[in-house]
């Protein structure tokens, strides 16, 4: 867990209030007693390259992290069905395998 104080040391030219507005927007949700876990300080990682590097304005970022977080829970959920599908017979995952290539299950 991380402190806004110490996190903003780790970014040049943000400051704390720029910081408490990304928190009002709901860009970044810190903990009930103010830190941040790591979860959060990569996305004030991500927020601040969006701004500084590729000069994303403030209106897209709800968009781009909207979209981070769907490609993120998508990730999951492949990892999940993934792994059940490492649990099913030979059979069952070749079915989908073929299913999932548009031919015939052997």
């Amino acid at each position: 867990m991380m402190r806004l104080e110490m996190l903003i040391t780790q970014f040049p030219g943000l400051d704390i209030v720029e910081l408490e507005g990304w928190i009002d927007l709901g860009w970044v949700r810190p903990e009930a007693d103010g830190a941040l876990d790591t979860i959060d300080v990569a996305r004030v990682q991500l927020i601040y390259d969006l701004r500084r590097d590729l000069g994303i304005e403030a209106a897209a970022i709800p968009m781009v992290l909207s979209l981070m977080d769907q490609i993120y829970d998508l990730r999951t959920t492949l990892k999940a069905v993934s792994k059940a599908l490492d649990g099913q017979p030979p059979e069952v995952r070749a079915a989908v395998l073929a299913a999932m290539a548009g031919a015939a299950p052997p």
